[in-house]
């Protein structure tokens, strides 16, 4: 199916849109009435700029507010519809998107709708034009498609059909088998949206807090299975509305966009197997002297470059220069990496051309390498190394990337697709400086943990940390403690409130500054955390018993201790 985008969706002008959308591979898009109005040119003038781009106008819309009305309302509706299908004409736009009617002025009765949108579609193909219908979830009549199909159905026009939106369908929880029933020559237009869930009046959760397909919660999946199975074989197009996204640059949120239908879809070769990290690269002065106090040893320089190989036991950690410690490079091991930066360049990720690896860059910047066990050849030995001490970390449990206040959503989705990763869940949690949004993705023996602040970049938000796993964390705080690690302090008033809440004796984690956490099913976590350095900071956890979880109930006592720290 080709693939279209409202320019609603994107923030700037129309003209930046337009180029937006075409630079993203998109070959349609659907005009949204406020951008054109407030474009310096006649429709003409717009209709060539989105030919000489290589797009098609595939609709324009919304035409509000025009079933059930009373006269002298009703001969104004069909007045403003005319002066519509002009524009659409020098468009070149052969389809009008009518949305079901909000006026306090409307009359309900499905005969009255079906009479005026029969005239509509009699006006339209008098134009060589079409007309779709659409229920919003909050019209005042009809507010579900199966009310709309019944409408367009008793109007009983070829130029008259129904628009299938997913918002205004998943978000009242609308049975999806209906759809099948509508004859596909009927089915006119096609709107995708997804939404995080979110206990809010319908019309504010769908003005503001809609998204791209596989960053919120919709089984869009299960909605296009129905769609396709009725027989629609236009245009996919995304109509999403959200605040943050119209305040964003609009070629990377126009790149996100295609990425989503991409993996809706899901027309790419199968992601290359994983295996856990291969190594996570950081940067900046100061990390390789704490690498040394954490029991890591350097083994190894590159043999081209001013990089560093350090080790401990299987865990590896490459160090490079830079002007503050930060998490440079997320490297994981693929059974074909070739294979895996190829599929991440199709999901639109651009190449890391300069890499020695296969590589492409998250949209944060981080480097995304893909590896096979070879990769340690880049690396000469290093000829100081002494006997490895027995190692106490068994791995790299996972990282957590502070990401762009305009970015969370669109790194969510980058990972999730490039990595064949899977959500395990969301939270909110309360930082000093304000709310956090934190999002788990974990798959092929990996996990991840995305931060944004919930309005803008400030604090602990911004740090990010690698977290290694251990059999003993007790052991390993013990052996850090001896070696000089700055350790975050944790007030006695939370190990006081495990007590009470719990019913623990806390006295080993009050000694060794550890956090504890405990799941419905008896699993337990114990963690605890160096002092930032930079934007950097290392955790040391222990799972027992099938603790799963990354310690979202710590994490404001975590971010309070690291506020009072920087």
């Amino acid at each position: 199916m080709q693939t279209a985008i409202a320019t609603v969706s994107l923030s700037g002008t129309l003209n930046e849109k337009l180029e937006a959308i075409a630079r993203a591979r998109f070959k349609g898009v659907e005009i949204f009435e406020n951008d054109l109005l407030s474009f310096n040119g006649t429709p003409a003038e717009a209709r060539r700029i989105i030919e000489d781009l290589g797009l098609r106008s595939i609709t324009l819309q919304p035409f509000r507010d025009f079933e059930g009305m009373p006269e002298p309302q009703r001969t104004k509706g069909f007045s403003r519809a005319e002066r519509k299908f002009d524009v659409m004409h020098e468009l070149d736009c052969d389809l009008l998107l009518v949305c079901s009617n909000v006026s306090p002025e409307s009359l309900g009765g499905i005969d009255r709708a079906a009479a005026d949108f029969h005239e509509l579609g009699e006006r339209a193909a008098k134009r060589g034009l079409r007309v779709a219908f659409e229920a919003l979830a909050w019209g005042r009549h009809v507010n579900d498609y199966e009310h709309a199909w019944r409408i367009v159905e008793r109007a009983d026009h070829s130029a008259l059909g129904t628009c299938l939106d997913s918002f205004h369908i998943l978000s009242r929880g609308s049975a999806l088998e209906p759809i099948r029933s509508i004859p596909a020559e009927q089915l006119f237009f096609l709107q995708l949206a997804d939404a995080r869930a979110m206990g809010m009046d319908v019309l504010q959760w769908s003005r503001h807090h809609r998204c791209f397909p596989g960053q919120g919660s919709f089984d869009l999946r299960a909605f296009l299975e129905h769609v396709v199975a009725a027989g629609y074989n236009g245009s996919l197009s995304l109509e999403v509305f959200n605040d943050v996204f119209r305040a964003a640059d609009p070629r990377r949120m126009a790149l996100d966009a295609m990425r989503s239908l991409l993996v809706l879809e899901d027309a790419l070769p199968p992601a290359a197997p994983l295996h856990g990290f291969a190594f996570a690269e950081l940067a900046g002065p100061g990390i390789a002297p704490l690498l040394g106090e954490l029991g890591f040893e350097r083994t190894g320089r590159h043999r081209s470059k001013p990089v560093q190989l350090w080790e401990q036991g299987d865990v590896r950690i490459v160090v490079n220069a830079g002007d503050e410690p930060r998490v440079a490079a997320v490297a994981v091991s693929s059974d074909d990496p070739a294979g895996s930066a190829a599929r991440a360049e199709q999901l639109l990720a651009p190449r890391l051309e300069d890499a020695d690896l296969a590589a492409v860059a998250a949209p944060d910047g981080t480097a995304v390498l893909f590896c096979d066990p070879g990769w340690v050849a880049d690396f000469a030995p290093d000829g100081d190394r002494a006997d490895a001490a027995p190692a106490s970390l068994t791995g790299i449990d996972h990282l957590a990337l502070a990401q762009p206040f305009d970015g969370f959503d669109e790194a969510a989705l980058f990972y999730r697709a490039v990595l064949a990763l899977e959500p395990d869940g969301g939270e909110e949690v309360a930082s000093p400086d304000g709310l956090v949004r934190s999002r788990a993705l974990s798959g092929g023996g990996l996990r991840l943990a995305l931060n944004v602040p919930v309005l803008a970049d400030h604090g602990p938000a911004e740090l990010q940390h690698v977290a290694f796993a251990t059999g003993d964390v007790a052991a390993v705080v013990r052996r850090w403690r001896a070696a000089g690690v700055p350790l975050l302090e944790i007030p006695s008033n939370y190990y006081d409130d495990l007590e009470a809440r719990l019913g623990i004796d806390t006295a080993q984690l009050r000694e060794l500054g550890l956090l504890y956490d405990r799941d419905a099913r008896g699993g337990e976590l114990l963690q605890a955390f160096t002092r930032p350095s930079g934007r950097v900071f290392f955790e040391v956890l222990e799972r027992r018993g099938g603790y799963a979880g990354y310690g979202a109930v710590n994490t404001p006592i975590r971010m309070a201790a690291q506020r009072e720290e920087r």
